[in-house]
C-alpha cells in the first residue's frame, strides 16, 4: 500500500528501533506551544561574534581573515585528551575514561549566510574541509563525528554559519548500532544495506526529494522527525575521505538543494541537526555506507515544532506526518530559495 494513511508502526532498519505512524491526528486543532522566528536580517559582519573573521574569541585567540571555511580548537570542548585510563565493568556503574578533540568549523567569513545560501563553490569548499579534518584526526581516533545544530531552538548559540567536528576512540552509540545492524544485513544478504535500500527508494520514487548521479536524498521509510531526510551515496563509500572531486562537486549540489528546499517549505530559516555517519577508521568495512541524517523539528509552520516528549520518550518514536506526505512536501518546494524573492 502506497498512502499508509492509517495507525501503524514501521521499523528503523539502521537501528531495529519502531517509529509509531498516526496519520489521522494531523487533522487535531493546534494550541501547543509555538517558537519565536529568528531574525532573518543578520549583517555580512558582526563585530561581536566571535566566529567572524578578524575577531577575538573567548580565550583571546584572533580569528584569521579567512575567505572560505576556519577550523579551529573547540574553547570548549566536550571532550578534552587525557592520559588517565580507568574502567570499570560493573554492572549497575559501569564506566570508562575517554578523551578526544572537539573542533568548530567555520563554513564562511559571511556572518549571515547559511549552508543554502552558499554558492556551489563555497559549497564544495564546506566539503573539502569535512575531507580534510576526516582524514587528519582518522589517524588518531577510530569515530569522527562531523554536524550541525542549525538554529536557536536546535540549542545552537551562535547565528554564524558553522558545525562541529567532534572525534574519539569509543563508538558512540548511535555508530555502534548502525555498524552491528549494517555488518548483520551484509552477513545475511552478502549486500550493503543502505545501497539496497537506495535501489528500493529510487525504484519507488514516492520518498525521494532529489537525486542526481551519486546522491540520494530521501524521507527515509522509518522517519521520526517530520520533515526528516536521508542523504546517501550511491557509490560504494564507506566515508567521507574517499570522496573524488567529482563526488563532492555533486554532494554540493545535493547539499544546496536539499537545504534551500528545508528553507522554502516554511519561507524561514530552517532549523535541524544533521550530522555524517562515517565507517569506524579501524578496520575495512565493506557493509558500510557513507551517509548524512537531518532532523529539523518544525511540523506544521516556522513556529510549531515537534517534541519529543511523553510516549516518545517513553514508549518509542512517535510521527503523525507520513514519510511520504513529508516528500510530496519537500519534492514541491522550489529549488530557488525564498529569499531572492524579498
Amino acid at each position: 500500500m502506497d498512502t499508509f494513511e492509517f495507525t501503524h508502526r514501521r521499523r528503523n532498519p539502521l537501528t531495529g528501533k519502531w517509529i509509531l505512524v498516526s496519520p489521522h491526528r494531523n487533522n487535531r486543532p493546534w494550541l501547543g506551544a509555538t517558537e519565536s522566528v529568528a531574525n532573518d536580517t543578520l549583517a555580512a559582519h558582526d563585530p561581536s561574534c566571535p566566529l567572524c573573521p578578524g575577531n577575538t574569541r573567548a580565550n583571546g585567540e584572533v580569528n584569521p581573515v579567512y575567505s572560505y571555511t576556519h577550523v579551529f580548537k573547540n574553547d570548549f570542548g566536550a571532550l578534552t585528551q587525557q592520559e588517565v585510563s580507568e574502567e570499570a565493568n560493573d554492572p549497575l556503574f559501569a564506566h570508562e575514561t575517554t578523551s578526544g578533540e572537539c573542533r568548530v568549523m567555520c563554513f564562511s567569513p559571511e556572518h549571515h549566510k547559511t549552508l543554502p545560501e552558499l554558492s556551489l563553490t563555497e559549497l564544495t569548499a564546506v566539503i573539502d574541509t569535512w575531507q580534510q579534518q576526516y582524514l587528519e584526526l582518522a589517524m588518531q581516533y577510530k569515530c569522527i563525528q562531523i554536524f550541525e545544530n542549525k538554529g536557536a531552538i536546535m540549542g545552537c548559540s551562535q547565528p554564524h554559519p558553522h558545525g562541529q567536528i567532534w572525534a574519539h576512540n569509543h563508538l558512540s552509540t548511535e555508530i555502534s548500532t548502525e555498524d552491528t545492524e549494517q555488518r548483520a544485513y551484509f552477513q545475511q544478504h552478502g549486500r550493503s544495506l543502505l545501497a539496497d535500500y537506495a535501489q528500493r527508494e529510487l525504484t519507488q520514487k514516492s520518498r525521494v526529494v532529489f537525486a542526481n548521479a551519486h546522491w540520494l536524498v530521501v524521507v527515509p521509510f522509518w522517519a521520526a522527525w517530520p520533515f526528516e531526510t536521508l542523504l546517501i551515496s550511491l557509490d560504494d563509500i564507506q566515508h567521507i575521505g574517499q570522496l573524488s572531486q567529482e563526488q563532492k562537486e555533486t554532494l554540493a549540489e545535493a547539499l544546496q538543494i536539499l537545504t534551500i528546499k528545508y528553507d522554502n517549505v516554511f519561507n524561514c530559516s530552517f532549523p535541524y541537526s544533521m550530522g555524517w555517519h562515517n565507517a569506524p577508521t579501524d578496520s575495512e568495512q565493506p557493509y558500510w555506507r557513507l551517509h548524512a541524517h537531518f532532523y529539523p523539528p518544525l511540523l506544521r509552520s516556522a513556529t510549531v515544532k515537534k517534541h519529543m516528549v511523553g510516549y516518545e520518550m517513553l514508549g518509542e518514536s512517535q510521527r503523525d506526518l507520513t514519510a511520504e506526505t513529508a516528500a510530496q512536501i519537500l519534492q514541491a518546494a522550489s529549488v530557488e530559495h525564498y529569499k531572492k524573492n524579498k
